[in-house]
């Protein structure tokens, strides 16, 4: 289930109408309907993020410092002793 202007757009001018002139019934259960289905996205990308998150039980290798055999785990150098 994606996000998409179609979905932000519904939902804003249900959001409108509600306060302007008020809604269907039907129009309520589609304001619900779009709702959910984008509180559901939402919810989707967060787990997809969180899924993705690695713990690392060094703190230094976390942060790019000096692995114990001496060499460097930060990216975009070329390798040459440096601190950090």
């Amino acid at each position: 289930m994606s996000i998409d202007k179609s979905l932000i757009d519904r939902i804003n001018y249900l959001s409108r109408k509600s306060r302007s002139e008020g809604l269907t019934e039907a129009e309520k259960e589609e304001q619900a309907r779009v709702r959910q289905q984008y509180i559901d996205a939402i919810k989707a990308r967060v787990k997809d993020t969180l899924d993705r998150v690695e713990f690392v039980d060094d703190p230094k290798q976390a942060y790019g410092e000096t692995l114990p055999n001496g060499s460097c785990s930060c990216t975009g150098h070329s390798g040459k002793h440096h601190t950090h």
